[in-house]
């Protein structure tokens, strides 16, 4: 017998709860939504993320809102699987970032007043290592750094961790030396035809870069998506410029396409 679809005009947060209930119900549920687990949903959870980043780039307010509600979507999931299992349930995860935020806001909701964003984020911070140390008696100032964020950005936050503990350089000048001295040890990986040098040669030349972009104010991250987005659309507006010339770009050879290249990057930059 199927089950009554939940209504969303009434509460659309309670339809969404009840909806992935639904899902997962054992006797009439979806049999692919029955068999998921955390492991098999996180890849998911990450991608509708990058959505998310994704419409905000754009501008795309439409799309935000349907990403947002995907994103939601995943939230729900993972609380319903948690609740299943006799962990927590949804109501948790609300109540616990409501009293969170409240926790890491004195300045709102308590007698502290900041007048800066300095002040605020350094009391935030503050909050955060209390409620770390809480959680752990052997505390790093590099413990809570997730894993799984991409490593630009979780190479910038490791770097901040460092910082606040006076592990820094004083200026953006000041780094310039470390990354000159990693790529001349990148260059003696390859002269040397080492390839497991290379490979942390490499590694090095990139977190120093990242260094350098956070003493510049700069987000690594959003740095390369920005150019990668430049790239491609360089790239394809060549392979549409070859095809109008009555030719295919990988027939070009390497001074042709970088004649095609400039052209593009002319074309776009005018």
């Amino acid at each position: 017998m199927p089950l009554n679809p939940p209504d969303p005009s009434l509460d659309p947060l309670r339809a969404l709860l009840e909806l992935m209930a639904a899902l997962r119900h054992p006797e009439h549920g979806c049999p692919w939504d029955q068999k998921q687990t955390f492991a098999t949903i996180a890849p998911y959870t990450l991608e509708e993320a990058y959505e998310v980043l994704e419409a905000i780039e754009r501008s795309d307010m439409a799309e935000l809102r349907d990403e947002l509600g995907d994103l939601l979507l995943q939230v729900v999931y993972h609380a319903r699987m948690a609740e299943e299992a006799g962990h927590f349930a949804f109501d948790d995860v609300a109540r616990g970032i409501v009293e969170k935020m409240i926790r890491r806001h004195p300045h709102v909701f308590g007698e502290v007043r900041h007048d800066d964003d300095a002040a605020i984020k350094s009391a935030w911070e503050a909050q955060k290592s209390r409620e770390r140390a809480a959680k752990n008696s052997a505390v790093s100032a590099l413990d809570g750094v997730a894993l799984a964020l991409p490593a630009l950005t979780r190479a910038v936050k490791l770097e901040k961790r460092a910082a606040r503990m006076g592990f820094d350089w004083p200026d953006a000048d000041s780094v310039f030396p470390k990354i000159d001295e990693e790529l001349t040890e990148l260059r003696e990986g390859i002269a040397a035809q080492d390839a497991a040098n290379i490979f942390e040669e490499v590694g090095d030349v990139l977190f120093a870069m990242t260094n350098l972009a956070r003493k510049l104010g700069v987000d690594p991250e959003a740095a390369l998506r920005a150019s990668n987005a430049k790239f491609e659309l360089r790239f394809k507006g060549m392979e549409t410029l070859a095809r109008e010339e009555g030719d295919a770009l990988e027939n070009l050879n390497a001074q042709e396409q970088e004649a095609l290249y400039q052209r593009v990057k002319k074309r776009l930059a005018g």
